[in-house]
């Protein structure tokens, strides 16, 4: 649990004689059930609007913890009267809605707000964790300072383990008071990671500025504790005062330069030059040059290193046709295509506005060996399957569903209909994998798709992602390629040996024998 949202809910807080903290949008995570174990507090509400996680929660922690309850319930129509709750709780919840702002977005999003304003008494606390993205967290700051409150961002402490994403967490407190007219302005504070102590900020925008800072600073260390660090990592270092840039460091990291005994290094700092003439505004640039080598998803990982299945006891993927459905950031097909560097891959994308997305802002290109088609997938692969058939070596799902009544967010379920994926086998090789992310927290609903799958393709291969939902299913045609797991994670060495090339950079955290550690032969 988040350290600020711990302190928030401080036992004097939590004396819960009624229900006092509602969990809006609870997923199947473990946030309420470790509060709930450590004895912070035990009359939490969790609500949700998929049957399917009630039911599945229900049976986990019905019996161990009898206070605790879960509910169907839509959170921008709750059932529960005014000022009923001291807090309310939100992990992701508003960064899961607010995934655009076109108008109906944003008018869902004032519903949720002002329906978590109702049911809050005053004095008490909305906890939203956040990974802060610039529209989420700007959106969320003006709606409540608008409304009176007191908002606070707290960077969350990063611990000694390996962090599950890259950029930082962050947890939005924002405390309730009465609207009065002509009172005070508002009060906005940021708290960062190293300091306990909030410091004010004097509006919205230099709070999300202040946040895009602290954004771009893990991304650097990031970038820089890798080995070796990407040649384009700098950092702008300001003047206190003003804000603006006074010097640039710049960090060059050669892997052809041998590191001395002592480990001397230097740092180069360039002064930025001083312009009289007044810049004129333009829209935000993308990027510089993206780092391809690196897959930020554990389940990309897991799905890259299934493609060992392919190819003889000694042979290595060649010349690959490969078709992706769903492009997102782009990231998977562009490490295919860089590191299979005779591959063919076809993407399949229903919306034109994530190829624009990738293109701009995560270094996603199309050549004569990468190809993007504007199309649902569920048509796409049924016109391969009538007019092409058997063309390629692997096929890989990645297609997140809208639906979130289904007990199931990836793929939508006529993904894994017995009839479509029949018409996935028609297009794969003989020798091919098709490899599935599957996430499904519904334990019935799984079973049946994987009883379909099984169905349809005799060889059936699960790895399991530690610490998400996430399942990678990697189905061939037929049984005689089945290897066992010892033979499975040689193949995957023998794959890594012949990508890392001399002079293209790996990720050195990325081993793809221990992608496949956990395989399962279903």
């Amino acid at each position: 649990m988040c350290g600020p949202a711990i302190r928030a809910l401080s036992p004097s807080r939590c004396s819960c004689a009624a229900p006092q903290v509602l969990v809006v949008g609870c997923g199947n995570s473990e946030l309420s059930e470790q509060m709930y174990d450590v004895g912070m507090c035990e009359d939490i509400v969790n609500i949700d609007i998929s049957e399917a996680v009630i039911r599945q929660m229900q049976e986990r922690s019905g019996s161990t913890r009898p206070k605790m309850s879960y509910l169907l319930m839509d959170m921008l129509q709750m059932d529960f009267p005014d000022a009923h709750f001291q807090v309310v709780l939100d992990k992701g919840t508003l960064d899961a809605l607010l995934t655009d702002e076109e108008e109906a977005t944003l008018a869902k999003v004032d519903q949720m707000f002002a329906e978590i304003s109702r049911v809050l008494q005053v004095g008490g606390r909305y906890l939203c964790v956040s990974l802060a993205q610039a529209h989420v967290l700007k959106k969320a700051v003006e709606y409540f300072s608008r409304e009176g409150w007191v908002v606070r961002v707290h960077q969350v402490a990063s611990s000694g383990d390996k962090q599950q994403f890259v950029l930082p967490v962050f947890v939005y407190v924002m405390t309730k008071f009465r609207k009065i007219p002509g009172s005070a302005p508002q009060i906005l504070e940021i708290c960062p990671e190293e300091q306990d102590k909030p410091m004010r900020m004097e509006s919205a925008e230099r709070l999300v500025a202040a946040v895009k800072d602290r954004q771009h600073y893990a991304l650097l260390c990031s970038q820089i504790s890798k080995t070796p660090c990407r040649e384009q990592v700098s950092l702008d270092l300001c003047d206190k005062e003003s804000g603006k840039p006074r010097y640039t460091l710049h960090v060059v990291d050669s892997p052809s330069v041998k590191p001395s005994r002592d480990n001397h290094f230097a740092i180069f700092i360039s002064q930025k030059k001083r312009r009289k003439d007044k810049k004129k505004s333009s829209p935000a640039e993308p990027p510089g040059a993206i780092d391809k080598s690196y897959l930020c998803c554990e389940h990309h990982k897991a799905m890259v290193a299934g493609l060992c299945l392919l190819g003889g006891p000694d042979a290595l993927p060649g010349k690959l046709a490969v078709l992706v459905v769903g492009l997102g950031g782009g990231s998977l097909p562009l490490f295919v295509h860089d590191y299979f560097s005779e591959a063919r891959v076809a993407v399949v994308e229903i919306d034109p506005s994530m190829l624009e997305v990738a293109t701009q802002w995560f270094g996603f290109s199309q050549g004569h060996r990468m190809q993007v088609h504007i199309s649902d997938g569920l048509d796409y692969v049924a016109k391969l399957a009538a007019e092409a058939p058997a063309q390629y070596d692997a096929v890989m799902f990645d297609v997140d569903s809208k639906d979130l009544t289904v007990g199931m967010s990836c793929p939508p379920p006529a993904f894994v209909e017995k009839s479509f994926l029949q018409k996935v086998k028609t297009i794969l090789k003989p020798e091919g994998v098709f490899v599935l992310n599957l996430v499904c927290r519904d334990a019935r609903l799984k079973e049946s798709v994987l009883a379909t799958l099984r169905d349809v393709f005799p060889l059936l291969y699960a790895r399991r992602i530690q610490g998400e939902v996430n399942e990678i299913l990697f189905c061939q045609p037929g049984p005689a390629g089945r290897r066992d797991p010892t033979e499975l994670r040689e193949r995957a060495r023998a794959l890594e040996g012949a990508l890392r090339q001399p002079g293209q950079l790996w990720d050195s955290s990325y081993v793809l024998a221990d992608m496949l550690q956990a395989v399962q032969i279903l």
